[in-house]
């Protein structure tokens, strides 16, 4: 058979500060660089879904007819125009037709300027032309927000099963094992979902620690027999559209045998709702933290097996893969508080202070106002002298689990140094995934005390096994990892805003009388 490809993806925070235009995608921000025709078939070694896809499909012996493949870094709204642009050549590739089956890499929550649910507009343009015949087959996002439309719209669906993201491609090969099951006929394939009832933080979503660990162990089970496929997407809880919020669905050719598993994971996740919930750390608590266990890995430097690893504050809030631009300065300021030594954080995206840098020099001492542009309230630009220890053209190879063989570039790269913390400074923003985002500023990562990483969960899959201990920090940043304090106006009215909070309505009505004159 003959199967047209192409991917787009993009999660989007709707709280964010920043849009992803049409260079976005261009530049891949962490993903792969737009790629047209043949050239997406070059991601067949790469894990990202379309990569596992082409190699399963390829093996079976399909032709494929690639058009396009576009990622960006999360962020507020695509415009528009990229929008569009990037839809607009897959619909025209799809109607130009000469293709039995397509598959499309998408992310499942994208919102753009003029459209909430990106994917199922999407999907609803290519349906409208190729009819109810033709199978269409979906990988999405662990953190999509699976809307009806989608489901309703592909024959099958399947997301992601690891946070950090390490079966990108295993997703991409279970989408293409799909795809053949329909075109060879072997079983009409039934569908059923459930959506669950409260948003859940990006923080509880972590599969290497529990409760999305066990949930997930759980779904594979149960997806046997006459249940083809089963998927569990918590969902991007920053998504402001009615359909936000996390869901399980699946597909199977036994109505009663595939609603019994969607049941059985359905309330399993019931159960664990407080397990869901995360604390966090203030900036200070992380630091002072951070500083008692660094001091006893140094004590036990000579038997311990923590010997030299750092630990790791995960600089949550300013997580550029969920919509912050990667350039608050909270734990900056908090490291230097301390009077933290042999710290290190990575990355802040300041384009203008990097591009200070390289016209100064190695050596150099600069007076800058280093980031801190957010608008966030309780962040500011750091001023101050930076002494500049390494330079770099920003370019690097991936070679931890996430995006292993992949190129990155980070545009010109500045290692700057106040008192005892040395900054990674880049010119394009991108989320630290693994440790060589350190060493392409001349930092070898093992040898710091503390790192603070610009991340949620995904720096886990590199940064883990080198730790002493990792601890996650709320300092100010436009993405709230406490999903109730965001500012939400069109949530579906009783879906809770936190596991065990109030509904979407009771929290609503609870916040204006807050501020309504008595």
């Amino acid at each position: 058979m003959k199967i047209l490809i192409a991917g787009f993806q993009h999660e989007t925070n709707t709280f964010a500060p920043t849009k992803a235009s049409y260079q976005s995608f261009v530049q891949g921000e962490g993903f792969p660089p737009l790629a047209r025709g043949a050239d997406v078939l070059a991601l067949r070694d790469v894990n990202v879904p379309v990569g596992g896809f082409i190699r399963a499909a390829q093996a079976s012996g399909h032709e494929l007819l690639p058009v396009i493949w576009a990622g960006a870094s999360a962020s507020a709204h695509v415009t528009q125009d990229a929008y569009e642009r990037v839809a607009g050549e897959i619909v025209e590739a799809v109607r130009a037709g000469g293709f039995d089956a397509i598959y499309l890499d998408l992310h499942g929550a994208m919102v753009a300027e003029h459209v909430d649910d990106g994917e199922g507009e999407l999907l609803a343009r290519v349906r409208g032309i190729v009819g109810e015949a033709m199978p269409v087959v979906v990988s999405l996002d662990l953190h999509a927000n699976v809307t009806q439309a989608m489901l309703a719209l592909a024959n099958a669906v399947v997301a992601y099963r690891t946070y950090p993201h390490v079966d990108m491609a295993d997703t991409g090969e279970r989408a293409a094992a799909l795809l053949d099951a329909l075109l060879q006929g072997e079983r009409p394939l039934k569908r059923a979902w459930r959506r669950l009832p409260f948003l859940i933080p990006v923080n509880a979503m972590c599969t290497l620690v529990e409760p999305a660990r066990g949930m997930y162990e759980r779904l594979a089970a149960l997806e046997r027999g006459s249940v083809a496929s089963l998927s569990f997407a918590p969902g991007f809880p920053a998504a402001d559209f009615p359909e936000c919020g996390a869901m399980i669905w699946g597909y199977g050719d036994d109505d009663e045998a595939l609603t019994r598993a969607i049941d059985a994971l359905y309330e399993r996740v019931l159960a664990d709702e407080a397990q869901w919930d995360v604390n966090f750390l203030s900036p200070d608590e992380a630091v002072a933290e951070a500083t008692r266990l660094a001091l006893q890995a140094d004590r036990a430097q000579a038997a311990g097996p923590d010997a030299g690893r750092p630990v790791i504050i995960a600089d949550t809030q300013d997580n550029p893969g969920v919509g912050g631009d990667s350039n608050t300065m909270g734990m900056v300021r908090a490291l230097l508080r301390h009077r933290v030594r042999d710290a290190a954080v990575g990355v802040i995206w300041d384009a203008d202070a990097a591009a200070a840098a390289h016209r100064a020099g190695v050596g150099a001492r600069i007076e800058l106002a280093l980031a801190g542009r957010s608008g966030v309230p309780g962040d500011a630009p750091l001023t101050g002298v930076f002494e500049i220890e390494h330079l770099s053209n920003g370019r690097f190879r991936f070679d931890g689990p996430m995006m292993n063989g992949m190129q990155g570039d980070l545009g010109p790269v500045a290692c700057l140094r106040i008192d005892g913390v040395r900054i990674v400074v880049s010119t394009i923003k991108m989320q630290i995934f693994e440790r060589n985002f350190f060493r392409v500023a001349g930092i070898e990562p093992e040898q710091m005390k503390i790192l603070v990483v610009k991340s949620s969960v995904h720096f886990r899959a590199d940064f883990q096994a080198a730790a002493h201990a990792i601890l996650v920090a709320k300092a100010p940043g436009p993405m709230a990892a406490d999903p109730a304090d965001l500012p939400w106006q069109r949530l579906a009215a009783q879906m809770r805003v936190r596991p065990l909070g109030p509904t979407f309505d009771a929290w609503r009505a609870a916040r204006l009388d807050a501020v309504t004159p008595g």
